[in-house]
């Protein structure tokens, strides 16, 4: 890999999938409006969102862990766009892996402890405690599915994944309950409902994002895109066969979240507790015996 290819990844892959994640944030409002019977908002409404926020005079900061929190929320993500395998640009993520990818989804979830604990507001305090707890919960189904799907495919790379499933069949038709089972742990990685437990805008004012205006709370809707993009690539990439084009993955890619969304929009927010039990019991369930059919 020369370095003029290895420049030319580091610059596109985060540029194509914050597009592509301004168009899922788009699609995402476009569900809920149609689902509430409401037209939704315009095209570019999230670009205008993005510059009204970056645009404001933030009065508000916290000290330096605040604003280290806030690059850690949007740089995890950053880094977890360089190891998915997309076409025409492989090269850094065949060196990378499903385990380290699984290590930087997780450091958005710490950045926002950090930055948000430097506040001080009960409200954030109590949005974060539930954020690490949630992110405790889906951890595990999603780890499970993770290892189920390497040992299938006898890989830890997603690119190798990817050519397993093109010159063999799809890992949703092989794994069925593995594939299920990460349909739930998406759920909750993506916080939505019913797993919306740690933003709470009618009990905990937002939780979170309650001390976060302006450019911290540009930087968190930016973050925003970087994550749907990435659920969606890797789902994508685990069980869809991952595209040869982006004509064939961008299709599977909206698919999957859209799903999540859908879901969200039909469904109450469920108790800390309630939200523990059901990520541990049922993608939990599914995904031992979708391991059991491997093993």
């Amino acid at each position: 890999m020369s370095v003029i290819e290895l420049i030319s990844e580091l610059i596109f892959m985060p540029l194509i999938a914050f597009v592509v994640g301004l168009m899922m944030v788009l699609m995402m409002r476009k569900i809920s409006a149609r689902l509430q019977r409401r037209i939704g908002p315009p095209f570019f409404q999230p670009i205008y969102d993005i510059v009204k926020l970056y645009g404001k005079d933030t009065q508000i900061s916290h000290g330096l862990i605040h604003d280290i929190g806030i690059v850690m929320a949007v740089g995890g993500y950053i880094g977890a766009e360089l190891l998915l395998p997309v076409p025409g640009m492989e090269g850094i993520a065949d060196k990378g892996g499903i385990i380290t990818l699984s290590y930087f989804l997780m450091i958005p979830s710490l950045g926002l402890a950090l930055g948000v604990g430097q506040c001080a507001n009960p409200n954030g305090s109590i949005g974060i405690s539930r954020a690490l707890t949630a992110m405790l919960a889906y951890d595990i189904p999603f780890i499970i599915v993770v290892f189920g799907a390497a040992w299938h495919y006898e890989s830890t790379s997603l690119v190798g994944m990817i050519e397993y499933q093109q010159a063999h069949s799809w890992g949703i038709v092989e794994m069925p309950f593995l594939a299920i089972a990460g349909l739930f742990a998406l759920q909750g990685m993506l916080g939505k409902q019913p797993f919306e437990i740690y933003i709470a805008p009618a009990e905990i004012a937002t939780g979170p994002m309650v001390e976060m205006s302006g450019k911290y709370m540009g930087g968190l809707f930016v973050m925003q895109t970087f994550q749907l993009y990435t659920a969606g690539v890797l789902y994508a990439s685990l069980f869809l066969g991952g595209g040869e084009s982006w004509l064939s993955l961008l299709p599977k890619a909206f698919l999957v979240v859209a799903i999540p969304m859908s879901i969200a929009f039909m469904f109450p927010r469920y108790k800390t507790e309630d939200l523990i039990r059901i990520l541990w019991k049922w993608p939990v369930m599914l995904a031992l015996i979708g391991l059991a059919f491997i093993l």
